[in-house]
C-alpha cells in the first residue's frame, strides 16, 4: 500500500489529481492574485481568501504582497527598462526561460514591494505562516505538499510535486509575461505590446486575454468578445452566486441612444470613457474597409507594397519596429487616403491623450474632429461621426439638443 500511497490511484488518476490541483492553483493567481489582490477588481469573502493564500502557500510559496507589488511595477513600469519582465526589453527567450527568476529578483527589492504591495494582508497568519523571510516559513507549505503527495500517491508523488512546483512559472510567469506580450492577437491598441494569446481562456484561466487585461486593468472580466471565454470569470461569477465574491467591477459599459444627432459633454464623457472600444472601432469601420477599397484600385505589384497598410496605420506607433515605420512612411507618402485616415486616427487618440486639459476643451476638439470627418468625403468616416454621436453615460436620455 505505501508503494502505491494511500490512495493507490492508477496513472489516469493521477494524471487527473494532477490537473486538479494545478487547476486549483491556477484559479487562485488568477482570481486573488491577479484580479483581487493587484487590481481590487472585486471583493472576496474572508474565507475564500484565506484558503486562497493557504492553498498558494501549501503550492506555490508566493507572497501574497511580494506578487502584488511587482504586477503592480509591471503595469506601472510596462515595456521600459524598469518592467521587471518584458520581453520587449529583455527579449523572450530569457522571459521564457528566466520568468521565476526575474519575478523573484523583483520580489527581492524591497523598497518596490513597500511602494508598490500596499493594500495586502499584514497579519499574524501572513508574517509568522506565509510569509516569514527569517524563519523561511514560505518554503514550510510546499515542503508540505511535498510529504502530503508521497503520502497519497507514493514515489510518483514526488513528480506530482515537481509538475505543481513548475506549473505556475511555466505559465504565469513564461507564457503569460513572454509569449503574452509578444505573439498572439490584440482588440485593443493600448500603449503595451500585450497580447491576447488565445480567445479561450480554459488552461491559465483567462489569463491568456492579455491585451483586454492591460487595455482594461481594473475589469474582473478579461473576455470582451463574443467568442472570448475567460474561465477565471465563471468561477468569480460561481462565487457571487455563493455570496464569496461582490463589488465586481468590469469594463466601461457603452451607452447609445439611437436617432441622437448631436453631441455634448455627455457623449464626449462616453467617448473617453470608452475610447479603447472606439479606436477598435475606428479601425474595423473606417479603417479597414477603406484599405481594402483603395486595395482594389491597385495592381498585384502595388498591393504588395501595400498588404500591411491596415495593420500599419491601426497599430500603436510606439510598438512599430524600425523597419514597420519605414513601411509606414511608403504607405503614408504614397496613397493619399490611408494618409488621411492615420492624421484622423492619430487627432481622435490626441483627443483622449488631453482629456486633463479640461471637459468643455475635449468636447471643442471632438467637435471639430466630427466636423472633419464630416467633410473629409471618405464614405466611411463619415458614417463612423455619425456613430459617435449616439454615446452617452446614461442607458436612456431626453432626444431633444442641448
Amino acid at each position: 500500500m505505501l508503494f502505491n500511497g494511500l490512495l493507490e490511484f492508477n496513472i489516469a488518476q493521477i494524471v487527473l489529481y494532477t490537473l486538479a490541483l494545478t487547476h486549483i492553483t491556477i484559479v487562485s493567481v488568477t482570481v486573488y492574485l491577479h484580479r483581487y489582490s493587484a487590481h481590487r477588481a472585486l471583493d472576496l469573502h474572508p474565507i475564500l481568501s484565506h484558503f486562497f493564500r493557504f492553498w498558494l502557500w501549501l503550492t506555490t510559496s508566493m507572497s501574497t504582497k511580494e506578487w502584488t507589488a511587482v504586477h503592480r511595477k509591471h503595469h506601472a513600469k510596462c515595456e521600459t527598462e524598469e518592467d521587471p519582465h518584458s520581453p520587449v526589453v529583455l527579449g523572450l527567450g530569457k522571459v521564457l526561460r528566466e520568468g521565476a527568476e526575474l519575478y523573484q529578483t523583483a520580489a527581492d527589492d524591497k523598497e518596490l514591494v513597500q511602494r508598490y504591495g500596499k493594500g495586502t494582508p499584514e497579519d499574524w497568519l501572513e508574517n509568522y505562516v506565509y510569509s516569514n523571510p527569517k524563519l523561511k516559513i514560505s518554503l514550510w507549505g510546499v515542503s508540505l505538499m511535498l510529504i502530503i503527495n508521497l503520502l497519497l500517491l507514493g514515489p510518483i508523488g514526488l513528480t506530482v510535486w515537481a509538475v505543481q512546483m513548475i506549473w505556475i512559472p511555466l505559465f504565469a510567469a513564461g507564457v503569460i509575461n513572454g509569449i503574452g506580450h509578444y505573439f498572439g492577437y490584440r482588440n485593443y491598441e493600448c500603449k503595451d505590446a500585450a497580447t491576447n494569446i488565445s480567445p479561450w481562456g480554459i488552461l491559465i484561466g483567462g489569463e491568456e486575454l492579455h491585451n483586454n487585461h492591460h487595455t482594461f486593468p481594473n475589469s474582473a472580466k478579461l473576455s470582451s468578445k463574443w467568442y472570448e471565454f475567460d474561465l477565471g470569470w465563471f468561477y468569480i461569477k460561481v462565487f457571487e452566486a455563493l455570496g464569496l465574491a461582490s463589488n465586481i467591477k468590469q469594463g466601461p459599459v457603452a451607452h447609445k441612444i439611437k436617432d441622437k444627432k448631436w453631441i455634448d459633454l455627455d457623449t464626449a464623457r462616453a467617448l473617453a470613457n470608452d475610447r479603447f472600444q472606439v479606436m477598435a472601432s475606428f479601425k474595423a469601420k473606417v479603417i479597414d474597409p477603406t484599405v481594402n477599397k483603395e486595395l482594389r484600385k491597385m495592381d498585384i505589384a502595388q498591393r504588395r507594397l501595400f498588404k500591411r497598410a491596415k495593420s500599419l496605420i491601426s497599430t500603436e506607433e510606439s510598438l512599430l519596429k524600425t523597419n514597420q515605420m519605414r513601411q509606414l512612411n511608403h504607405v503614408l507618402d504614397n496613397n493619399q487616403m490611408m494618409k488621411q485616415l492615420y492624421l484622423m486616427k492619430n487627432k481622435l487618440l490626441e483627443i483622449w491623450q488631453n482629456r486633463s486639459s479640461g471637459a468643455d476643451e475635449m468636447l471643442k476638439s471632438l467637435k471639430d474632429w466630427i466636423a472633419e470627418a464630416e467633410a473629409s468625403g471618405i464614405h466611411a468616416l463619415e458614417d463612423f461621426a455619425a456613430h459617435l454621436k449616439a454615446y452617452s453615460t446614461q442607458p436612456a436620455m431626453a432626444s431633444t439638443s442641448s
